[in-house]
């Protein structure tokens, strides 16, 4: 059995761990314990953990912009994945956002990370094929 609950920045570590040992998750400079603790406070109550015997064994981040939800990070443990673990983490955060009035929401999956598109397809999200993301990063820092 395993509970869900809101991330908080005493999580950190655990999460960053989970993040750079899992194969296709990239792990950037915006994902600093700095800029996490931004997206966290400016997001309150949208970012959960899953734990199982006090073990942080998945998580995932939420946030919107006021129109559209962005999840980010979904993540559960090898040994911990077909429990229902990553459903249950992205309806928390999916109920959450429909609180506040969210009711669409976006993520992103690197092309190369197959094991994450096939999730998020059988899940009944759909792939886009009418917009294209372009994203820019001031000061020369390409791992923002």
């Amino acid at each position: 059995m395993f509970t869900v609950r809101v991330m908080t920045l005493d999580d950190y570590p655990s999460v960053f761990e989970m993040m750079r040992s899992t194969p296709g998750v990239s792990v950037r400079d915006a994902d600093s314990v700095e800029a996490t603790a931004r997206y966290l406070a400016r997001n309150p109550g949208l970012s959960f953990v899953a734990e199982v015997d006090g073990l942080l064994c998945g998580c995932v981040m939420s946030g919107h912009d006021g129109r559209r939800g962005y999840l980010q990070h979904l993540l559960v443990l090898p040994e911990f994945r077909r429990r229902g673990i990553a459903q249950a983490l992205v309806e928390r955060c999916l109920a959450s956002l429909e609180q506040l009035g969210i009711h669409k929401c976006h993520l992103d999956v690197f092309k190369t990370n197959l094991a994450a598109a096939d999730y998020w397809r059988s899940q009944g999200w759909q792939l886009r094929t009418d917009i294209d993301r372009y994203s820019f990063t001031r000061f020369g820092n390409d791992n923002a």
